[in-house]
Formats: structure tokens, C-alpha cells, sequence
């Protein structure tokens, strides 16, 4: 059942937001979001969950046949279990960072259903907006607003390349900006998340296993470096009266690439804005955003720190937009998660359910540094290629993933004899439940 119903869903998202290159263009808030957040209502509908949009636009989908309601549920000490990931995409990203995760946790529903299982407490299927960043800049911005991460302030005014901010996006969505805020009443009801995505890498393809747990997400962020320069004609004007501002994004761009190798950490300038942009015009103003991430946190900071130096020199000015450090998953939840997957695979060996670190942020990183016991589940990409149109997961696959989230569900929302907590719902970090 959970088979059939992966394969339709998948094969009704696959056109929306689909671009000539083979890639999506999925941004948040624009056309393409609303149909998807229309298909994704319609499927929680069709499956009779109740669906709640937080203050932020995550749209949560709650299944809860137990008495009363899922917050008296909450009041009686059984937080809920929540599956889910993102619907939007990188500009010409792949298919799967995201609906991926989306398509498994509603097929997770009809496989308990078909087997006849009721979760003992409620669960949720989540859908958060805006977790690419590729629109407005901040990668996460759904779950960072929603934890109190990001100020609604700093995100109203955040701006897209044509000019539009965050509020007007908002406002021809249907949605009032002034609603846009931390929900604790919806991270009250959340006691546990697993997130399932696509593995961005090929360690699942050497290790020959089709699904892993994740152990960490590596500290992360985004600036920006604003280039002054002096526009002038590129025939007329002698190189040394130039004030080019290209200069100094090239040395951007070079300097990353060398300060990153001797770090040990990866760089990447992904993103330009030239003005005025003209083949012969020199460029009075460069804008480059530099995304630098690695396995060490002081490793990646004073990379950043150099790069800033060398950029303050030629007169830049350097803004962060967003930093995460290091992210460790609730040790307790993946051991357990592990023990649950090496059961349904029928074998002890350790390697089959391998446990991954990670360089790729995720709204299950942001919820896990609110306090919320959160984990991971990858699934073999055989390119190892993701942010592409190459990114991929065979079918196969993509079914295993839906049984191994699927039994961790299972697990999560087993209640006790006695009609005590589930034993997925686990405490917070402040201690509450």
C-alpha cells in the first residue's frame, strides 16, 4: 500500500516547478510553493488529518484517534511525533532534497493504517516553508522563525533579487506578515522529529545499504560581501584609473577556495549580483555570498575571519546572514532508531545502518538545537550529487526509506501497558516534556 501510494504522489509533484535544465525551481512563497502547499493539504485531507499552519506558513498535518484533542494529549504527557521535511527547492535543484522526506512521512501514514497500527500518541506530517533559502537568503527560515532563531523583524525585511521583501511575498501568499512569529503552542506539541532525506553524498553507495541515521550537522553559515568600485567605460578607461569591483570579488572567490583547502573546510561563492551589469561597463558595486561549512567549528570561523580580513582591505563590507554551529543529534533517539532499523532489515551486522555526519543543513538541525529531540534518516543517492538535477534515489530505495521510517514510527508511538508516555516521547533540553 505505502508502495503504491510513494509512486502516485511522487509522479503527481514531479511536473510542478520542473525547469528546462531537468532541475526545479521551487522557491518559497512563490506560484509553485502554493501548489504544492495546496497539494499537500489535499493529501492530508484525502487522508483525514487534521491540518494546522503555524504563525510562520508550516503546514502541519496531525493524526490523533486517542481522547480529546492533540493538545490535551500534550497536557496528559504525550507530545507527539513528527515526520516530515520541505517542499522548495534550490534554483535547478533535484527532485528529491526535500519532497522526499515529504512523500515518505505520508506514505509512513497509509503503511501504519494498512497494517492496522494507531499511534498512541498524535503524529504529525510537516511541511516547512522556505527551508532552501533560495528566495530570501537564509536557509531554514521556516523552523529558525518558528524556534525564535530568526526574529520576524530581520526575516519581514529580508529581500528577493527583484526587490521584493519577505512581507510582500507574504501578503500576495494571503498570509499577514504581522502573524509571522515563534509558536510555542506548536512546539509544545512536538516531543520528537525525524526527518528523512536524501543522503547529499555517496557514503551510502561504498558502504552498499540503502538507509542510514545521521549523527551530526557540521557548523554552517552564510555571508555576504558587498565590493565597492566606480563604474566606467571598459574601452576608455586606462586599467590603472580603474576602480574595479570585480577585483575584489575574484579575490573572494580564489582566497575561499585556498583558505578552505588549508582548513580542512569547504567554501563555495555560489551567488552574484553585478552593478551595473554591463558587458562594457566596470562595475561599480559586487555583491558575492560565501557559504562556508566544516567538520570543525573554530576551523571554520577563522576561515571566515581571514577572508573578511582580505576583503576589508580592498574596502568590502562583510554582513553574516546566518550561522549554525555544530549540531548533534540526540545520541539516545539515533541509538534507538538503529536498533529499530537492524530488527527490520533482520540483521546485527553494525554496518547496516551506518551512522553519517553531515555538511547540509536541515530543519531537523534547527529543531534539535531548540531543544527538541530530533534525528535523521538518509537515503542512498547512487550520483552522490545533490543542489542538482543529477541528484537521485532509485525507487527501490526510496521504498526502503518509507519502511525503515515507517518502523521507527511504529516504535516512537507505541504506548505502554499501562497507558504511560509513548517511549519515543522524550524529554527537552529544558526539561520539559
Amino acid at each position: 500500500m505505502s508502495t503504491t501510494t510513494f509512486d502516485a504522489m511522487w509522479a503527481e509533484l514531479e511536473p510542478v516547478g520542473w525547469a528546462p535544465s531537468g532541475g526545479y525551481r521551487r522557491f518559497a512563497w512563490s506560484a509553485e510553493d502554493l501548489t504544492l502547499r495546496e497539494w499537500f493539504a489535499a493529501e492530508c485531507a484525502r487522508r483525514g488529518l487534521d491540518l494546522t499552519v503555524d504563525r510562520v506558513g508550516n503546514q502541519w498535518a496531525w493524526w490523533w484517534d486517542g481522547p480529546g484533542t492533540v493538545d490535551d494529549a500534550v497536557a496528559a504527557g504525550r507530545p507527539g511525533v513528527a515526520i516530515g521535511s520541505h517542499l522548495d527547492s534550490v534554483p535547478d535543484g533535484g527532485a528529491f532534497d526535500g519532497p522526499l522526506g515529504v512523500v515518505s512521512a505520508l506514505a509512513t501514514v497509509d503503511a501504519l493504517r494498512a497494517a492496522g497500527v494507531t499511534p498512541d500518541v498524535p503524529l504529525a506530517v510537516v511541511n516547512f516553508v522556505d527551508e532552501e533559502g533560495a528566495r530570501f537568503g537564509i536557509a531554514c527560515a521556516g523552523s529558525r522563525v518558528l524556534t525564535g532563531q530568526l526574529s520576524p523583524e530581520r526575516a519581514l525585511a529580508l529581500t528577493d533579487a527583484d526587490g521584493t521583501t519577505y512581507a510582500e511575498a507574504l501578503r500576495a501568499a494571503g498570509r499577514d506578515p504581522d502573524e509571522l512569529g515563534p509558536d510555542e503552542q506548536t512546539l509544545r506539541r512536538v516531543g520528537t522529529f525525524v526527518e528523512l532525506h536524501v543522503e547529499q553524498g555517496r557514503a551510502l553507495v561504498d558502504l552498499g545499504t540503502p538507509v542510514a541515521v545521521a549523527s551530526d550537522i557540521w557548523p554552517h553559515g552564510r555571508w555576504r560581501f558587498d565590493f565597492p568600485g566606480e563604474a566606467n567605460h571598459a574601452g576608455t578607461t586606462r586599467l590603472e584609473d580603474r576602480r574595479d569591483a570585480m577585483l575584489g570579488y575574484a579575490d573572494l572567490v580564489l582566497g575561499a577556495r585556498h583558505v578552505a583547502t588549508q582548513r580542512g573546510c569547504v567554501a563555495t561563492v555560489g551567488k552574484v549580483a553585478v552593478t551595473p551589469g554591463g558587458v562594457n561597463a566596470i562595475p561599480a558595486h559586487v555583491t558575492g555570498w560565501l557559504d562556508a561549512r566544516g567538520p570543525q567549528e573554530d576551523q571554520v570561523r577563522a576561515l571566515v575571519e581571514e577572508l573578511t580580513g582580505r576583503a576589508g582591505e580592498l574596502g568590502a563590507e562583510v554582513t553574516r546572514e546566518s550561522w549554525t554551529p555544530t549540531t548533534r543529534f540526540d545520541t539516545d533517539l539515533a541509538d534507538r532508531l538503529r536498533g529499530v532499523l537492524r530488527g527490520a532489515v533482520g540483521t546485527e551486522t553494525p554496518v547496516s545502518v551506518p551512522v553519517l555526519g553531515t555538511g547540509a543543513g536541515h530543519d531537523a538541525g534547527i529543531l534539535a538545537t531548540a531543544g527538541v529531540p530530533s534525528a535523521m534518516l538518509f537515503v542512498r543517492n547512487p550520483t552522490g550529487v545533490s543542489h542538482s538535477p543529477a541528484e537521485h534515489a532509485e525507487r527501490e530505495d526510496c521504498h526502503a526509506g518509507v519502511e525503515a521510517l515507517t518502523a521507527c514510527v511504529r516504535d516512537l508511538t507505541r504506548g505502554g501497558p499501562d497507558g504511560e508516555p509513548a517511549p519515543g516521547v522524550v524529554r527537552r533540553a529544558d526539561g520539559d516534556v
